[in-house]
C-alpha cells in the first residue's frame, strides 16, 4: 500500500513538473518582440545623432568655400586697376580744348592764358606718367599727340600776344617741358616720338599754331576714339579748299605732303595716299604743286 501510494505521489510530482513547464515556455514568443523593439531603438537613436554630428562638421566647410569664393572678386579688381594704370586720363586737356577752341579751329588764346594754371598742371601731369611698352599703340598716339599741342598751347602763350610762332627763336626746340626725369622740345617729339610710330595720319592731329597747319581738334585724343578721330581729321583737311585744291588731273596741296614725304609714300604714292581720303578721284598721272604756308597765328 505504501509502494503504491509513493508511486502516485511520484506520477503526480512529474505530471506538475511538466505543466510547470508548458506555462513556462508560452511568453516566449513575447520576447523576441521586446527585443526587436529594443534593437531597433538603439540604431535609430545613434544614426540620428551621426547626422546630426556629420550636419555640424560640413556647415564649417561651406562657410569656408563661401569665403574662399567672395575673395576672388577683390583679386580681379586688383588686376583691373594694374591694366588701368597704364594708360592715362586726357579730361583735363579736354575740357580746355572744348572751352576755348572752336569747332573750325580757332584758339582762344587770351581764354586758355586766363585759366593757364589748369594748363600747365596738365602738362605737369604727364610728366608724371610717361608711356611704357605695355602701352598700346592708340594709348601712345593719343599721349604724345596731346603734349605736342598742349605743348604748343603752352609755348604761345609764354609769349603772347604775337602774331606768329615764327615770332619766336627756335619756336620747335625750345626745352620748357619735363616729362620724368627728361626735358622735351617739340621737334624731339615729332620726329623722334610720334613719326617713328609709322603712322602719317599724326601730321593732321598735331598743331603748330597756324593757319595752314590742319586745325587744332576741340577735344583730347582718347585711346578708344584716336584712330576715328586721324581718318576725321584726314577727310577734313585734304578735302578743304583753303588748305588744298584737288582736281581729277592737278592738285595744290599743303606743303606738309612734300615736308614729310616718306610718312605718305610708306604704302604707295602721295596720289594713292590722298585718293584714301580725298571725295574727288585722283588721277595717277596728276600735276603736284605745293602751296605757300600761312604761318599766322591760329586764332
Amino acid at each position: 500500500m505504501q509502494k503504491l501510494t509513493y508511486f502516485i505521489l511520484t506520477i503526480a510530482l512529474l505530471t506538475s513538473c511538466s505543466s510547470s513547464k508548458n506555462v513556462t515556455t508560452t511568453p516566449e514568443p513575447e520576447a523576441p518582440v521586446v527585443i526587436t523593439e529594443t534593437r531597433v531603438e538603439i540604431p535609430q537613436t545613434v544614426i540620428t545623432e551621426s547626422e546630426e554630428v556629420e550636419t555640424t562638421i560640413s556647415e564649417p566647410e561651406k562657410v569656408l568655400e563661401v569665403a574662399v569664393s567672395n575673395s576672388e572678386p577683390e583679386e580681379f579688381v586688383e588686376v583691373e586697376t594694374v591694366q588701368e594704370a597704364t594708360s592715362f586720363n586726357h579730361d583735363a586737356f579736354d575740357t580746355l580744348l572744348k572751352k576755348y577752341v572752336s569747332k573750325e579751329g580757332n584758339v582762344n588764346y587770351s581764354g586758355i592764358k586766363s585759366n593757364w594754371s589748369s594748363l600747365r598742371s596738365y602738362i605737369a601731369s604727364l610728366g608724371q606718367s610717361l608711356p611704357t611698352e605695355g602701352w598700346s599703340q592708340e594709348e601712345k598716339l593719343s599721349y604724345w599727340m596731346n603734349a605736342y599741342n598742349a605743348m604748343t598751347i603752352d609755348l604761345i602763350l609764354r609769349n603772347y600776344p604775337l602774331e606768329s610762332i615764327k615770332d619766336i627763336k627756335d619756336p620747335w626746340d625750345q626745352r620748357f617741358w619735363k616729362l620724368g626725369d627728361k626735358w622735351y622740345n617739340l621737334n624731339e617729339i615729332e620726329h623722334k616720338i610720334l613719326r617713328k610710330m609709322g603712322d602719317a595720319r599724326i601730321h593732321f592731329g598735331i598743331n603748330c599754331a597756324s593757319f595752314s597747319c590742319p586745325p587744332l581738334l576741340n577735344e583730347a585724343f582718347t585711346p578708344s576714339k584716336v584712330d576715328a578721330q586721324l581718318d576725321m581729321l584726314s577727310r577734313k583737311f585734304i578735302n578743304d579748299p583753303t588748305r588744298n585744291t584737288i582736281t581729277s588731273d592737278r592738285v595744290e596741296v599743303s606743303k606738309i605732303f612734300t615736308w614729310f614725304a616718306k610718312d605718305f609714300k610708306t604704302d604707295g604714292s602721295l596720289i594713292d595716299f590722298l585718293n584714301r581720303y580725298s571725295t574727288t578721284s585722283i588721277s595717277e598721272n596728276a600735276r603736284v604743286r605745293y602751296r605757300d604756308y600761312d604761318w599766322t597765328l591760329n586764332k
